[in-house]
């Protein structure tokens, strides 16, 4: 290669380098002109409408390097109305605690007192110097002696007015010398899915007590089958309203609220399983405000008494039904007589005997023993009648019997 090829060669070198140059500082050029166009722009952009800009204030912006300058200031309203019914009911929720009796020495007969359980309960009167208070029948159940835990902390000894098992219900007094806050209770029959509901009580004890909830009604018609002897055959059924608000045990006994701070159920129990969640079930308080109103008079629900011991009919196996019961095919559920009928009873006086299947009362199915019972304590008062649909040897048969009150 000549000389005249080397200087080409660097020529040509030299001029691609050039080229380079050149085209680095005409992309800076142009991205600084850029630059300052889209500055220039800005406040022209801003007063369009296309971009919001934060005005200038005192505040120094490169201070704050969180700062944004396109972000729009944003006013946030809280809704109060949960806060305002939790403070319209909370203090007239209370603490229940149940205690027994348990022997310090094998040795002895001395004994003393042991805390068996914690629940909650809701004052709902105060009159004549007392207050009284609805818990859950559970929460007090074989307690020798029953104290209330006051909003303050205070502690004071309650007594029973009255309770029932089968619907899980029972009020106590209290001196109301120190109670200042009374419940007000709803109306559950107003009820929809879907609103709000809020659950004030004390889970697990009174570590946590008032602890507030929130959920919505889930269903308004929950009927929860209840085997209080655990024999197999269902004793009642409890309706209930469900809810996904967190229940849990100690919330027993405690006020299920409505947004207007109205006690709209009286939370009993919740279905706990793995992987379940948000099943929690309250008693209505129209329900409960007709019971409460028997127990304070009565200190019992007074049940109307037919004098049949009922099997259902589902629980007999299927060879039976044809074989020893006679019945037809399109009977598939009824309450099975098992007991021998006294003579001398309502049922016996009216002709009810033995293994006669019960499948109507006035007119209403009655599918097992549970519905039994509960058709005649909600619907029947000692002295009453019932009109009773039932079959005997294939044949459908009526009978009308008169209650009476439920032997003690």
């Amino acid at each position: 290669m000549g000389f005249y090829d080397d200087l080409t060669h660097v020529e040509r070198k030299n001029r691609r380098g050039s080229g380079v140059g050149r085209t680095i500082m005409t992309s800076v050029t142009s991205a600084v002109i850029g630059g300052m166009v889209v500055l220039l722009a800005l406040p022209t952009l801003s007063n369009a409408g296309y971009i919001n800009m934060v005005k200038p204030s005192n505040t120094n912006v490169m201070s704050n390097p969180a700062a944004n300058l396109f972000a729009t200031p944003v006013s946030v309203k809280v809704d109060t109305g949960t806060v305002d019914a939790v403070k319209k009911v909370e203090n007239a929720v209370v603490g229940v605690i149940n205690i027994g009796r348990t022997r310090t020495n094998w040795m002895s007969n001395s004994s003393q007192d042991v805390e068996q359980g914690e629940g909650s309960g809701v004052i709902f009167e105060k009159k004549g110097g007392k207050a009284h208070i609805i818990t859950n029948y559970h929460v007090i159940d074989q307690a020798q002696k029953l104290e209330i835990a006051l909003p303050t902390g205070e502690k004071v000894e309650a007594k029973i007015l009255g309770a029932d098992m089968y619907a899980d219900l029972a009020v106590l007094e209290i001196d109301g010398a120190k109670v200042g806050a009374v419940a007000e209770l709803g109306d559950s029959s107003t009820l929809q899915v879907g609103e709000p509901a809020i659950a004030i009580g004390n889970p697990l004890g009174m570590k946590f007590s008032r602890t507030v909830t929130q959920g919505i009604i889930s269903s308004l018609e929950r009927s929860m089958p209840m085997d209080f002897n655990e024999d197999g055959q269902d004793d009642w059924e409890l309706d209930v309203l469900q809810t996904d608000a967190a229940i849990n045990p100690g919330n027993s006994g405690g006020a299920l609220v409505n947004i207007q701070g109205q006690v709209i159920g009286i939370n009993t129990l919740k279905i706990s399983k793995e992987g379940v969640e948000g099943l929690g079930f309250a008693l209505p308080i129209n329900d409960v405000k007709a019971i409460v109103a028997e127990l304070m008079e009565k200190g019992k629900l007074e049940r109307s008494y037919l004098g049949v011991q009922p099997f259902d009919l589902t629980n007999v196996p299927r060879y039976n039904w044809k074989e020893t019961l006679n019945l037809p095919d399109d009977v598939q559920a009824g309450v099975v007589i098992q007991n021998e009928v006294g003579k001398f009873s309502p049922a016996g006086e009216a002709g009810l005997k033995q293994y006669d299947v019960i499948v109507k009362l006035d007119g209403k199915d009655i599918n097992t023993g549970a519905q039994l019972r509960k058709f005649l304590t909600l619907n029947k008062k000692p002295g009453d009648s019932v009109e009773v649909t039932y079959y005997r040897d294939g044949f459908k048969k009526t009978a009308t019997v008169k209650l009476t009150k439920t032997p003690e």
